[in-house]
């Protein structure tokens, strides 16, 4: 694959992709409007292109990313399905697209019936009594989680629950999370079948324990048998339990987080209800809860009065806001037509995400070593580790080498506690000739780490850029350009160029 010039090497002087009238109105220097320093002494020096050098160019760099609509994209806990191309069509109608949040109340109706709406059946999916709609992302979910559950204690006078705990095989959000909203985190390890440690929880509540934040099915991909046992020995000992939602793909239809005994959930739009995600966003991340919590919810809250909609700011015990206005109402558009066009067919979408991924696992089992021998959920698990013993090939090899084969690498490295961990979400929108083509792949690389160890580990051969020095990258980063356009620092990240100095071997 030839190297892509940067958009600043494709300038040439007097180049425009767009010539602009001249004023019809009296012009304005701009020392009279801003203050002399916030001005530039010289005029930026950026690329002079035409217009179809610009669109070439972008169009060039998109077809060198990898994404969900290229290929396979098995990344562990992201739950990178495949995106319904009629979201994209319900989030671009003018009266989803062109609102404002600041308009009245009267004149968005609709949009205030789509949130009413999705709030009632979310809540049937996860077994909550309310939800809100403002968190921006998972991680915001949690903190907002926990600031209800802060909020819950502090208002009841109980201010000596200052411990959240968190199981070792939890998102690694969770204990930062928990530590961001002042609480001190206590980690519960896991038992040998990757369930919690009962023993280890009971021993760990106490009067001062806020609440248990746990995923379940867990970071492990294995649903935990005993969660309604956790949940008790919690509540007895007067805390509260939080879901993270972000693994409910495996369970939608088959059980919900109410009846396991959660009190507080929050959900990934951008994972479970297909909102596209990656590149920071956008994302969403309602929150959802029992009944004890309702009056803690960010405000404002959609009610129904009488045959209209309206946003309630009247809620003295809320949290305050957590983000401006009711949340990305685009996502929540896309993420409503997904469960309109489910619905019914939730459990059906769980059925072949927990189908897969044990396909999957059956098949690499055979090469790849399995931590925890049980069935797995929406994720599989393994691990390079005897490959890595025998013949010195790590699992970042591995994911280096799946790159020439087409496919997005899993998620490494990733439980913590799995030495040399693969964690692998095919999603249910992967048919099986997909899985079989990414099976082959793996066997494919296990055989040639057996006979050649050193070629996967100089992988991979057929990207834009060689391997990479990665800890060079990450702590020397080369992050600008050099050129004889002489422009600033900054290009890589604003997406006009495709390479990265220093650390790059390129591939010509």
């Amino acid at each position: 694959m030839s190297i892509l010039p940067l958009i600043f090497e494709r300038s040439a002087p007097g180049k425009r992709a767009l010539r602009f009238p001249k004023p019809d109105v009296p012009e304005v220097a701009a020392a009279d409007l801003i203050p002399p320093e916030y001005l530039r002494a010289e005029a930026p020096n950026l690329p002079e292109v035409a217009e179809v050098e610009v669109v070439r160019h972008f169009t060039q760099l998109s077809r060198r990313n990898h994404g969900v609509d290229v290929d396979f994209y098995p990344l562990g806990s992201c739950t990178m399905k495949y995106n319904p191309r009629i979201n994209e069509t319900v989030a671009r109608l003018p009266g989803v697209a062109l609102t404002h949040p600041l308009q009245p109340a009267e004149t968005v109706q609709g949009n205030l019936k789509l949130l009413h709406t999705m709030e009632q059946h979310l809540c049937e999916v996860t077994g909550m009594d309310r939800m809100t709609f403002q968190p921006a992302a998972g991680a915001h979910g949690e903190l907002t989680g926990v600031l209800l559950i802060k909020k819950y204690h502090e208002t009841r006078g109980d201010v000596a629950r200052k411990k959240i705990i968190v199981p070792d095989s939890a998102h690694g959000t969770n204990p930062a999370t928990a530590a961001m909203a002042g609480f001190d985190v206590i980690s519960i390890k896991s038992a040998g079948d990757g369930s919690v440690d009962l023993a280890a929880l009971r021993a760990a509540v106490g009067p001062d324990t806020a609440g248990l934040m746990m995923t379940n099915p867990s970071t492990m991909g294995l649903f935990d048998p005993n969660v309604k046992e956790i949940a008790d020995i919690v509540h007895k000992a007067g805390g509260l339990v939080y879901y993270d939602g972000a693994n409910l793909n495996a369970i939608m239809g088959y059980t919900r987080p109410g009846d396991m005994g959660f009190d507080v959930v929050h959900l990934n739009l951008h994972k479970t209800f297909s909102q596209p995600h990656g590149g920071g966003g956008p994302g969403a991340g309602p929150v959802g809860v029992k009944k004890i919590l309702e009056p803690y919810l960010p405000v404002p809250v959609v009610e129904k009065q009488g045959e209209q909609y309206v946003l309630d700011w009247d809620r003295p015990e809320s949290i305050g806001k957590l983000r401006a206005f009711t949340g990305s109402f685009g996502v929540m558009a896309r993420a409503y037509a997904y469960l309109i066009a489910y619905g019914p067919e939730l459990k059906e979408v769980s059925e072949y995400a927990v189908l897969n991924a044990n396909y999957v696992m059956a098949h690499l089992r055979k090469y790849y070593d399995l931590p925890v021998d049980r069935y797995c959920m929406h994720e599989c698990v393994l691990s390079a580790k005897t490959l890595k013993n025998e013949v010195g090939v790590k699992t970042l090899d591995i994911a280096k080498r799946l790159l020439d084969e087409g496919v997005h690498p899993p998620t490494i490295y990733f439980p913590l506690i799995v030495e040399e961990a693969i964690m692998i979400e095919p999603t249910e929108t992967e048919d099986k000739a997909t899985l079989d083509r990414f099976v082959a792949s793996m066997v494919k690389i296990y055989e040639e780490a057996k006979v050649d160890p050193e070629k996967v580990k100089g992988a991979p051969f057929t990207t834009v850029v060689g391997r990479l020095d990665e800890a060079l990258a990450a702590r020397k980063p080369n992050l600008r350009f050099k050129g004889s356009v002489g422009w600033a620092s900054g290009a890589l990240l604003l997406g006009l160029g495709a390479r990265v100095g220093g650390s790059v071997a390129p591939r010509g």
